[in-house]
């Protein structure tokens, strides 16, 4: 098996060819033509081998490169192509709100799936969105490889920042044995929500080094409500973790503002990077690829 790192993901894409036992890895040579559009070639022999394109998908330009790199594949007569996206872009708009939208998760996934005979994404933002793929496809979790990091710090306590992510914290709860409990959230607009805290809590907040659980941390408005609430009720240390960190503008300095420390998964290259999903994915991998 062969491991090709796409430039959205040459970091992850290594790691895993080590948890794949130190599979062959590559990065493909890409350049942009006057007009700008992408130039890739993948080299090495690939004739008869399984073949791993790891790209996440964060702008139009990654998931053009996803593509060229599938088809690049497919040409330089790959076995089998396994596609791993750790974040799928598009994948909020999982359904048709009004007249003459798209359902964006369902046309993505249309396009990923046609060269690859296996999909793995991490955190889908709707676990409806795996039901669009029509080739065997599946979602890693981030939540694995957040725990593996906490279970090295001494934290007293889990908090979701809204009831939707109610499963994501129960279940890191169960694998630090910690407990938990989720904020009641109002959204006033894309960037601006209220938040308090629920009619019941599992004890006393006062000095308990607490952690903030989320699975997309975008502009960080949630999470700095969040951490201003728990500061308020007398909360110790404050850390906000999260699978997908995109940090839009500012909202990394924001969030460190007012916590005490921020990691994030290696989805997505940024300064929160601390604990990495390789692991995860080259267990479905190995699963569902048998030699």
């Amino acid at each position: 098996m062969h491991v090709i790192g796409g430039t959205a993901s040459t970091a992850l894409a290594e790691r895993i060819s080590r948890e794949l036992g130190n599979a062959p890895f590559g990065i493909p040579f890409t350049k942009r033509f006057p007009d700008g559009e992408l130039y890739v070639r993948v080299g090495g022999r690939l004739e008869g081998d399984d073949v791993v394109i790891v790209q996440s998908t964060r702008t139009d330009e990654d998931l053009v490169e996803l593509l060229l790199l599938e088809d690049a594949i497919r040409e330089a007569g790959a076995k089998r192509t396994f596609v791993v996206v750790p974040y799928f872009g598009y994948a909020r708009q999982d359904r048709r709100f009004f007249p003459g939208e798209p359902v964006s998760a369902r046309a993505l996934c249309r396009h990923v799936e046609l060269d690859a005979d296996l999909v793995v994404t991490v955190d889908l933002h709707s676990a409806q969105t795996l039901s669009h793929f029509t080739k065997p496809a599946f979602e890693a979790s981030g939540i694995p490889a957040i725990a593996r990091m906490l279970r090295e710090r001494p934290i007293d306590l889990l908090v979701s920042p809204d009831k939707g992510g109610i499963e994501r914290v129960r279940r890191m709860a169960q694998l630090l044995d910690k407990p938990w409990f989720a904020l009641e959230k109002k959204r006033i607009d894309s960037e601006h929500v209220e938040l308090s805290l629920p009619a019941s809590l599992p004890g006393p907040l006062e000095a308990k080094h607490t952690v903030i659980i989320d699975d997309v941390i975008t502009t960080g408005g949630t999470i700095v409500e969040a951490a201003k609430l728990l500061k308020k009720h007398g909360v110790g240390a404050i850390s906000a973790a999260c699978t997908h960190g995109l940090f839009l503008r500012d909202a990394f300095e924001r969030i460190k503002a007012v916590t005490d420390e921020v990691f994030s998964t290696d989805t997505l290259g940024n300064p929160a990077e601390k604990a990495s999903v390789a692991p995860d994915i080259a267990q479905i991998l190995r699963r569902e690829s048998p030699s």
